[in-house]
C-alpha cells in the first residue's frame, strides 16, 4: 500500500496557541482550571488536559466565583465575558486571532447600522460567538435556501461575513446565492475563511485525486475535519473521520492502494502517526510525503497570560 502524507494537515496557529494557553497555565497555577467549551474540537486533546486536571464547562456559572477560566479558541460572545465579569472570574482569552477578526466586522458593521448575513452552522460554538456581538444585526444562513428565506430590500445596508472554517466550496454556494438575491451586499474586505482551513482543503483537493480512499484524522464536533472528508469525497474519492488507530476498519481497505492520510487543524500529529505506523504494520505500507509547505503562521500566547507570567516570577 501506498500512504501518502498530506501537507499542511495537523494544528494550525490558532490551535497551538490556544493548546499551549492552557498547558502554560497548568504547569504556572495547576488545576483547579476551568475552560469555557472545549479548548480545539478534538477529543484526544480534551481528554489529556481532563487527566490534567483541567474542568470543561459550557456555562460560565459553573465556574466558581474568583477562578481562572480560559476561553476556548472559538470565540465567545460579549455576554459571555459579562457573565465571567460579574462573577469575577480571571479570564485568559485564547480565542483564535482569525476568529476575532470576524468578531470586530461584525462589531463595526453593525454599528454602521448594516445588516449582516452570517455564513455558517448555526450551533457551532464559533458562529454563535460571533452572533452574540450583534444578535440585533445578524442572520444566520447555512444553506442557499436560508438565504432565500430572508427579505432584505435594496434600502438595507447589507455584508456577508463566514465562519472560519468553512469548506470554501460550500462558503461560495451560499454567498453565490446571497450576491444573486441581494447585489448591493458587500463582502468584508478579506476572506473570512483562514489560511489553515483553506491551505488544508487545496491539499485534498490535489492529492485526493491520486488515491483510493482518504482518511481524515479529526473528532466529528470539528467543523474544518468534516470538511476534508466532504472535499475528498465531493472529488469522487471516498474518505473516512476517524479520532485514532482503534477506528481503522480492514474493510475500508478493501482493494485500495493508495491512501491519503490528512488531519483536521486541532488534530495532533501523533495520533496521525499511530494511524500511519498501523498501516504500514497491516498492509505493509510505504509513506510517501507530499511537498511540504511552509505556512509560517504564529499566534503569541494572550497578553493576559504572559502578564500573569512575569507577575509569578517576579
Amino acid at each position: 500500500m501506498k500512504i501518502i502524507l498530506a501537507s499542511p494537515r495537523g494544528f494550525c496557529a490558532g490551535v497551538h496557541m490556544a493548546i499551549d494557553t492552557v498547558q502554560e497555565l497548568v504547569d504556572l497555577i495547576g488545576p483547579p482550571l476551568w475552560v469555557f467549551h472545549e479548548i480545539v474540537h478534538n477529543k484526544h486533546v480534551v481528554d489529556r488536559f481532563v487527566q490534567q486536571g483541567v474542568t470543561f464547562v459550557d456555562s460560565i456559572d459553573e465556574v466558581p466565583n474568583g477562578q481562572t477560566v480560559v476561553f476556548s479558541a472559538h470565540g465567545v460572545s460579549p455576554a459571555v465575558r459579562q457573565r465571567a465579569e460579574a462573577r469575577n472570574l480571571r479570564m485568559i482569552d485564547a480565542t483564535c486571532p482569525l476568529v476575532t477578526k470576524v468578531h470586530v466586522e461584525a462589531r463595526r458593521y453593525a454599528k454602521q447600522g448594516c445588516k449582516i448575513l452570517l455564513v455558517g452552522h448555526a450551533g457551532h460554538d464559533e458562529v454563535e460567538g460571533t452572533f452574540g456581538e450583534a444578535p440585533e444585526a445578524i442572520t444566520i444562513v447555512e444553506s442557499p435556501e436560508d438565504v432565500q428565506a430572508t427579505s432584505f430590500s435594496v434600502n438595507d445596508q447589507l455584508v456577508y461575513l463566514t465562519q472560519t472554517t468553512l469548506s470554501i466550496d460550500d462558503a461560495n454556494v451560499i454567498i453565490d446565492a446571497i450576491k444573486q438575491k441581494y447585489p448591493h451586499c458587500k463582502a468584508p474586505p478579506k476572506e473570512d475563511i483562514c489560511y489553515a482551513t483553506t491551505n488544508r482543503q487545496q491539499a485534498v483537493r490535489e492529492l485526493a485525486k491520486s488515491a483510493d480512499l482518504t482518511l481524515v484524522v479529526g473528532s466529528s464536533n470539528s467543523s474544518n475535519s468534516v470538511r476534508l472528508t466532504e472535499i475528498s469525497e465531493t472529488d469522487g474519492t471516498p474518505a473516512q473521520l476517524l479520532d485514532d488507530k482503534s477506528e481503522l476498519k480492514d474493510e475500508w481497505f478493501e482493494s485500495v492502494e493508495t491512501v491519503l492520510v490528512t488531519a483536521g487543524a486541532s488534530a495532533p500529529d501523533d495520533l496521525v502517526q499511530d494511524i500511519i505506523d498501523e498501516l504500514v504494520k497491516r498492509y505493509s505500507g510505504e509513506v510517501e510525503p507530499s511537498a511540504s509547505l511552509d505556512e509560517g503562521m504564529q499566534f503569541a500566547l494572550p497578553v493576559t497570560l504572559r502578564v500573569m507570567k512575569h507577575e509569578m516570577t517576579q
